[in-house]
């Protein structure tokens, strides 16, 4: 065990020993295994959005199996999907790469301003599948949202209680929020303490933009000299706002960008002292080699390479 593993699994003291396993092994697996940070792939965009809009820039995605093959063959440090997906892999690739199954999930064939995710899966899915943890996304500002967390916080205890890791995905939507506010630095330092508080140990959010929530907000950043002007200093408020850093806190890879686009986001990442990446569909919407290629230049930065 590495000695930054050591430190970051300390922060989680109350937690059982079969989930500090978990947690271990997702530490110390794939290209990034010691260093303390974690690049996930995340393949929950079918049942999101829809397979054509998901998996038809590359047709190969349609088959589960390719996506997992990808993390083992990427070296990422876990692989996140829904039950039916995680159902047609489980068995075949058993034990090569950590495993998060999603438990809720909604989908878009209808708009919903006010978000409230149908749970999916259970907690005894995840164990009957061999995953190291559970997966759920949140929706704060969004009118259903506390209904959210009650679910949130019944499945959380069933997970600790059985010895799984949670990861939290904390996406500002609904309510008062502006689509600017959903990532204004405010609101995204928010998302990440409301997922903190409610016991992940994990927890997933969007790249902060420099814009605020309302002009209240900006005035008392300002005021206490909170540094915004930069990816990175943005970057780092997010992680202080995750238990000033003692909680793993990664960052999505949001809509589809360039190769220069992902690496400069990721160096300021590294920068603002970000655990990682989550990365999904600008991995799996490019074609393999060049996907495991951008995979490899993402981790070469999280390692210091």
């Amino acid at each position: 065990m590495s000695a930054r593993v050591k430190e970051i699994l300390s922060w989680y003291g109350s937690d059982s020993p079969g989930t500090l396993a978990k947690m271990y092994r997702m530490l110390m697996h794939g290209r990034l295994a010691g260093t303390g940070r974690l690049c996930v792939l995340p393949v929950d965009q079918g049942f999101e959005h829809g397979p054509a809009r998901s998996f038809a820039p590359n047709p190969p995605g349609y088959d589960p199996r390719y996506h997992i093959e990808m993390a083992i063959e990427g070296g990422f440090s876990a692989y996140a999907c829904p039950l039916g997906a995680m159902e047609v892999v489980a068995r075949e690739y058993a034990g090569q790469v950590p495993l998060i199954l999603k438990c809720n999930s909604h989908e878009s064939l209808h708009g919903d301003p006010e978000p409230l995710p149908a749970v999916t899966a259970t907690v005894d899915d995840a164990l009957r599948l061999g995953c190291d943890a559970i997966g759920f996304t949140i929706y704060p500002g969004s009118s259903r949202a506390l209904e959210g967390y009650e679910q949130l916080r019944e499945l959380t205890a069933e997970a600790k209680a059985a010895g799984l890791m949670v990861v939290v995905w904390s996406y500002p939507r609904g309510g008062d929020l502006t689509s600017v506010g959903e990532t204004a630095i405010d609101v995204v330092a928010y998302a990440a303490q409301i997922a903190c508080q409610m016991g992940a140990h994990i927890v997933k959010v969007k790249p902060p933009t420099n814009d605020f929530s309302a002009p209240a907000l900006e005035q008392m950043y300002r005021a206490n000299k909170i540094p915004t002007a930069t990816l990175a200093e943005r970057f780092a408020h997010v992680v202080q706002s995750a238990f000033d850093g003692r909680r793993i806190i990664i960052f999505s890879g949001g809509a589809k960008a360039s190769d220069k686009e992902i690496i400069d986001t990721a160096k300021a990442i590294k920068a603002g002292n970000g655990f990682g990446s989550i990365m999904g569909r600008n991995i799996f919407q490019r074609s393999r080699s060049a996907a495991l290629k951008l995979a490899a230049d993402v981790m070469k930065i999280y390692a210091g390479k």
